[in-house]
C-alpha cells in the first residue's frame, strides 16, 4: 500500500524495497544516527548487546530463508555457526591467514556441511527432519570436541583479532562497526534473494512441494540449496563470532541456542526479513536484562544464587514462545504491518 498521492510509473518502482524519497531519507538518517550516535555514546554493556544482536541477526537471516521461506525445519542451526567459527579460527590461528581471507572460506565450508546434512530433507519432513538436524548438531560438536590440536578440543581454540592494514579490531566499539557493516550487507543479500526467482521457488516449495514439482521446480536442488544458503549465513555469523569471542569452546555453541533461533522467528514472524530484526532484538535484549536482573536478585536473596539465571532464562523463553503461539502466531512483523496500514489510512479506518 502506497501513501496517498504517490503513484508508480515503472515496474521497478513497484518492486522497490525503499519506495519513496521520504523512506530513503529516513533510512539513511536512521542508519547514520545509529552508527554515529549509538556507536560513539554507548558504553561497554550496550555495545556488547548490539554486537550480539548483530551476529545473531546474520545467522537468523539464514534460518529464516530455510524455515520461513522454504519450509524446511532445522533445530541444529547453531552447529553451522560453530563450523564457520572454527573454520575461521583454524585458518587464522594455525595457518596465519588474515581474517578477511578466512571469512569466505568459512562461509563456503558451512554451506557445504549444511548441504551434506540437508540430504535427509529430500526424503523426510516435519518431525523426522527436525530429528536429523538435531543429530547434525551433536555430530558436529563431537567432531570439534575430538579434533585434537586442530580444533583445540576441550581446551579451546584461540582466535586472533581481525586486522585491516594497521587497524586492529580488538575492542567492542571496533567490532560494533565491523559487525554492523556485515549486518547491512547480509540483510541486503537476504532481502533481494527472497524476491528473486529462487526466492519465489522456495515459497512454492514451502506452500506445497508436490504442486511446486508439477510447476517445474526441482525440489531436490531447491531444498539442498536452501540448506546451503542458510548454513552459509550461519557460517558468516560464525566467522564474526570467532574473533569477537577471542577463544572458542564447544560450550559456546550449546544446543539450546538453536532452539532460541526458532524462537526468534516465532516472535518476529515467519517468512519476513524484518521479522528477524524484531525477534532477535527483542529476545536478545530481554535475555541480557534477565541476566543482569537475576544477578541483582541473587545479591538480595543469596539462597537463589545457584543457577537462577539459567532457570529464569528457560522460564522466560518458554513463556514468551507459548504466549506468541497463542495470541500472536504471526509475530511482531504482523503487528508492525498492521500499525503502518492504520497510519496510512488514518483518519479513514474503513
Amino acid at each position: 500500500m502506497r501513501p496517498c498521492g504517490t503513484f508508480d510509473e515503472r515496474y521497478g518502482q513497484d518492486m522497490a524495497i525503499v519506495r519513496t524519497r521520504f523512506q530513503w531519507v529516513m533510512l539513511i538518517v536512521g542508519i547514520g544516527l545509529f552508527l554515529g550516535v549509538y556507536g560513539q555514546v554507548s558504553g561497554y554493556f550496550m555495545l556488547c548487546i548490539a554486537n550480539t544482536i548483530g551476529i545473531t541477526i546474520i545467522a537468523a537471516l539464514g534460518l529464516q530463508i530455510l524455515l520461513g521461506y522454504c519450509g524446511q525445519i532445522s533445530i541444529g542451526h547453531m552447529a553451522f555457526v560453530a563450523v564457520g567459527a572454527y573454520t575461521t579460527g583454524m585458518l587464522t590461528y594455525h595457518l596465519g591467514w588474515p581474517w578477511i581471507a578466512a571469512f569466505p572460506v568459512a562461509v563456503v565450508a558451512s554451506a557445504l556441511v549444511g548441504v551434506a546434512f540437508g540430504i535427509p530433507a529430500l526424503r523426510i519432513k516435519g518431525f523426522y527432519l527436525a530429528l536429523s538436524t538435531m543429530a547434525a548438531h551433536f555430530i558436529i560438536m563431537w567432531a570439534i570436541l575430538h579434533g585434537g590440536e586442530i580444533t583445540g578440543g576441550a581446551f579451546g581454540l584461540p582466535v586472533p583479532p581481525p586486522k585491516f592494514g594497521a587497524v586492529v579490531i580488538n575492542s567492542e566499539r571496533a567490532f560494533f562497526y565491523l559487525i554492523m557493516a556485515f549486518v547491512l550487507m547480509m540483510t541486503f543479500l537476504a532481502k533481494n534473494l527472497v524476491r528473486t526467482k529462487l526466492g519465489r521457488a522456495f515459497i512454492a516449495v514451502r506452500d506445497n512441494d508436490v504442486a511446486a514439482e508439477f510447476m517445474g521446480i526441482n525440489i531436490v536442488s531447491h531444498k539442498l540449496l536452501a540448506f546451503g544458503i542458510a548454513s552459509g549465513f550461519a557460517g558468516a555469523a560464525g566467522a564474526l563470532y570467532a574473533p569477537y569471542l577471542g577463544n572458542l569452546a564447544v560450550e559456546q555453541f550449546a544446543f539450546i541456542e538453536s532452539l532460541w533461533y526458532i524462537g526468534y522467528l516465532i516472535v518476529g514472524g515467519m517468512g519476513s526479513i524484518t521479522g528477524v530484526y524484531f525477534g532477535v532484538t527483542s529476545l536478545v535484549t530481554l535475555k541480557h536484562l534477565i541476566m543482569v536482573g537475576s544477578s541483582e536478585l541473587a545479591g538480595i536473596v543469596p539462597a537463589l544464587s545457584s543457577g537462577i539465571s539459567a532457570a529464569l532464562m528457560q522460564i522466560f523463553f518458554g513463556t514468551v514462545i507459548a504466549l506468541f503461539l497463542i495470541f500472536e502466531p504471526l509475530g511482531l512483523h504482523h503487528r508492525w504491518e498492521t500499525a503502518k496500514s492504520s497510519i496510512r489510512l488514518w483518519p479513514f479506518p474503513y
